[in-house]
């Protein structure tokens, strides 16, 4: 059971993954998650480490969908200046959103990993339906209410994980 919430990797940032060793393992495609692994979850608009970030995977070929639970307002305005797809109301971590964003890329679920800041939604979800995985550490330490309580939760299945010795990193 608690193998569905370990991630195949783990990451301070989304700036420390490269698209060489992406590619490297032959990945084509990013499904990111947006609050908290892009910008802030309270940041409207994508910083410009995030436009250098999205401009150097389009300029190796890595497309990039991001995949939200927040409504289309939220995600259409900071996704459309990025020129990047997007998932809304995603309802993550059902594996039908992250199955219909690499369809949309036209990509295998092998050429696809899957980032995001939150065990019980990103990357349950993106195990769920098969992808490699990659958490990176939230951005900020607050969050919004439903949010913080799944923070809970996964501070819990993150206790077990290090007892068994299934991860090593800390968070």
């Amino acid at each position: 059971m608690l193998k569905l919430f370990l991630p195949d990797h783990y990451v301070k940032t989304v700036f420390e993954i490269k698209p060489e060793g992406l590619k490297s393992k032959g990945i084509k495609g990013i499904i990111t998650d947006l609050d908290n692994t892009l910008v802030p979850w309270d940041v409207k608009d994508a910083t410009p480490e995030v436009y250098k970030w999205f401009e150097k995977m389009k300029q190796n070929e890595i497309k990039v969908t991001i995949i939200s639970n927040n409504n289309k307002e939220r995600v259409k305005v900071f996704s459309e200046p990025l020129g990047a797809p997007y998932v809304f109301s995603a309802r993550k971590p059902l594996a039908r959103s992250f199955k219909k964003a690499a369809q949309e890329m036209g990509l295998k679920r092998n050429e696809v990993v899957v980032i995001g800041d939150q065990l019980l939604t990103d990357i349950l979800g993106g195990n769920r339906a098969g992808f490699h995985t990659i958490l990176v550490a939230p951005i900020v330490k607050t969050d919004a209410k439903i949010t913080s309580f799944n923070r809970r939760i996964e501070r819990s299945i993150l206790n077990r994980m290090r007892k068994k010795g299934m991860i090593t990193w800390n968070k």
